[in-house]
C-alpha cells in the first residue's frame, strides 16, 4: 500500500508505507499545517484569527483545516448558527503534536536561531527572550495543568492576579537525583533557591494582591515530594504533556530524556492575560524582588485585599 501526500495540487507518492514518519507526514503535508497547530494551540481557534495570523489564502487555509478534521487531527465546534461559525480545536490526536511543536521550537532555538549549545537560559537580545517578552498583552488560551496533588487546575487564579513562575526542575535531595550533568547546564540549578524564596515572601505577594503558582514539566509526583520538602505554601502545576509550553511557545531545552521549561517568570491579570515578564532569569533568588516589585507597580490597590488563598492553592 502505497501513502499519498497532497502538496498544493500535486501528490507525492511515498512507497514507505510502513514508516511512521512518512505516514505522519501524510497527514502534516507541509509547513502551514504544522503552523496551524501551534497557532490553534496557542488559542487563535477561529478561521478569521488563523487567516489574519498566517496570511494564508483563504481557499488555502479552508483545505488544510478541513483536512485535518478528516484526519482526526481538529474537530469543529459551532459558536455561531447563522451564518455557520466555527472554533477548530485540537483532539486527542492532535493534542499528541504538542511534544511535536516543542520538540520543533527546542531544535530551532538551539540549532538555527543559536550555537548548538545545551543551555537552560538564552541571552537578553535572543529570538526566546523577544518571543517571551511579546507574551505581554496576550491571554492564555483555557487549558488546565495537574496540581502537585493530582487536582487540575489553571495556571492563572481566576479571581487574583498570579505570578507564575516556570523553571527547569526542582529535586528532593537523596530522594530524587538530579539529571546527569545538571550542574554544567547554563540556568539549570536554582530552582529549590527560586522556590523557597518565593515561599519566604508569599505572605508578602499575597498582601500586594497576588497568589503564586509554580510550573515544570515534572511529574505531579515528583513535584508534591519537592512541594512538601520544601514547605511550600503555593501550589506547583505539572506541564508534562506540555500544553502550557507549546500554547505560549515557551523557551525548552532537552535535558535526561526530559523537554524541561528554561526559567521565566509571567504575571498574570485575572483574565489571565499576561501583564509582565521576566525573561531570562539570570539571578533565581533576586528574581522574586523583582517580580514582587512589578506585582506592586502593576495590581491595583483596590484589588489586593483579593489574592488571599483561595480554592486552587496548595492543598
Amino acid at each position: 500500500m502505497e501513502l499519498t501526500i497532497v502538496v498544493g495540487v500535486r501528490r507525492v507518492d511515498l512507497a514507505d508505507a510502513d514508516c511512521g514518519i512518512a505516514q505522519s507526514l501524510g497527514v502534516l503535508t507541509d509547513w502551514w499545517t504544522f503552523l496551524l497547530v501551534r497557532d490553534i494551540a496557542g488559542g487563535v481557534t477561529r478561521f478569521d484569527g488563523l487567516q489574519r495570523g498566517l496570511g494564508m489564502s483563504r481557499r488555502a487555509l479552508a483545505e488544510r483545516l478541513a483536512a485535518l478534521v478528516e484526519h482526526g487531527v481538529l474537530r469543529r465546534q459551532p459558536y455561531t448558527d447563522r451564518p455557520p461559525r466555527y472554533d477548530y480545536l485540537l483532539t486527542a490526536k492532535g493534542e499528541g503534536l504538542l511534544p511535536v511543536l516543542i520538540a520543533l521550537q527546542e531544535w530551532g532555538d538551539r540549532h538555527v536561531l543559536g550555537d548548538g549549545s545545551l543551555t537552560a537560559t538564552a541571552a537578553a537580545g535572543s529570538a526566546e527572550a523577544r518571543r517571551v517578552h511579546a507574551l505581554v498583552g496576550r491571554r492564555l488560551p483555557e487549558l488546565t495543568l495537574p496540581r502537585h496533588d493530582g487536582v487540575p487546575v489553571s495556571p492563572a487564579a481566576t479571581d487574583a492576579w498570579t505570578v507564575l513562575y516556570c523553571f527547569p526542575g526542582a529535586f528532593v535531595p537523596g530522594v530524587q537525583g538530579l539529571p546527569p550533568y545538571w550542574e554544567d547546564i547554563p540556568g539549570a540549578p536554582g530552582c529549590t533557591l527560586e522556590s523557597r524564596t518565593y515561599a519566604a515572601r508569599a505572605a508578602e505577594f499575597v498582601a500586594a494582591g497576588a497568589r503564586i503558582h509554580g510550573v515544570s514539566t515534572q511529574r505531579p509526583d515528583q513535584l508534591t515530594a519537592f512541594a512538601a520538602y520544601a514547605e511550600l505554601p503555593f501550589p506547583l502545576l505539572s506541564d508534562a504533556d506540555g500544553r502550557l509550553a507549546a500554547a505560549l511557545l515557551l523557551p525548552t531545552f532537552r535535558a535526561a530524556g526530559t523537554d524541561r521549561l528554561k526559567r521565566a517568570t509571567l504575571l498574570l491579570d485575572p483574565s489571565a492575560t499576561v501583564r509582565a515578564v521576566q525573561f531570562p532569569v539570570t539571578d533565581p533568588a533576586g528574581s522574586v524582588g523583582e517580580m514582587l516589585r512589578l506585582v506592586r507597580d502593576h495590581v491595583p490597590v483596590a484589588e489586593r485585599a483579593d489574592a488571599r488563598p483561595g480554592p486552587d492553592a496548595s492543598a
